[in-house]
């Protein structure tokens, strides 16, 4: 009787242990953004098992000049520290990384200098500028500031050369919307043919009907979904119309983020 209650024992620890064991995560805001961005996603992860100590939030960047920042320096650090701690930390030895806005290459650029590409599970980038952005301009003809600058957000920067057909993850999505007034700030969306938005070698991008800022605050259920989704043989680069929009009561709340 010992001998079985010692086997069943084992068996439930072994179960419990692997029903807490998740990714860490890493949330990283978007230019002159905050930890608290991340508050709809957070609270998601906390209700889906998910501790405080397997959720990394970065805090990076000047919080009142937003053509200060760029991918260079001191906005680098708090996500390289974060991914670094993620993944000593994580109990399954991956981790998961979203990303909003210029945290999407931020994040990217730091998997690919600290060469941890094969310890990331799932990369989602939320109304990024993988691309670049036509309000910065076509380097090195861009718009005179850090964040159009050459480690910045111009079209065909050395910055965002240098992420092109790098893996960044075992399996990435993207999240765009043809109304995100930051990415398609000129009125188009399209650099080469594709969102600003897509990523190089993404599994699949979703399209939603709402603002840079509402891509953020209202798929959190989304991307838990999709950072728990197991890897699955399928075309790249497609795209899935995923459309949502703001109840009523969300819209009298948040209409300013559309």
């Amino acid at each position: 009787m010992k001998l079985v209650a010692a086997v069943l024992f084992s068996v439930i620890s072994v179960t419990s242990f692997a029903e807490e064991c998740k990714d860490a995560v890493v949330l990283v805001h978007g230019n002159t953004g905050k930890p608290s961005d991340w508050n709809n996603t957070y609270q998601k992860l906390m209700s889906d098992g998910y501790y405080e100590d397997q959720i990394f939030r970065p805090d990076w960047g000047s919080k009142f000049c937003p053509s200060c920042n760029n991918h260079s320096g001191s906005e680098e650090y708090p996500v390289r520290d974060a991914i670094e701690a993620a993944v000593n930390t994580s109990c399954t030895g991956k981790v998961d990384i979203i990303g909003h806005s210029m945290g999407v290459t931020l994040a990217a650029q730091q998997i690919i200098k600290l060469d941890v590409a094969n310890k990331i599970d799932t990369f989602v980038g939320i109304a990024g500028a993988w691309k670049g952005l036509w309000s910065c301009g076509v380097y090195p003809f861009n718009v005179w500031s850090s964040t159009c600058g050459s480690s910045g957000l111009s079209i065909s920067s050395p910055l965002l050369d240098s992420l092109e057909n790098n893996k960044i993850a075992d399996k990435v999505y993207s999240m765009k919307s043809y109304m995100d007034e930051i990415v398609c700030g000129t009125g188009v969306c399209l650099v080469n043919g594709s969102h600003s938005s897509q990523i190089d070698g993404e599994i699949d991008s979703f399209t939603y009907a709402y603002g840079h800022f509402g891509l953020q605050l209202f798929t959190s259920s989304k991307q838990i979904e999709l950072i728990n989704t197991p890897a699955i043989e399928t075309t790249t680069n497609t795209q899935t119309s995923d459309d949502s929009y703001m109840t009523a009561e969300e819209e009298e709340l948040y209409g300013s983020y559309w």
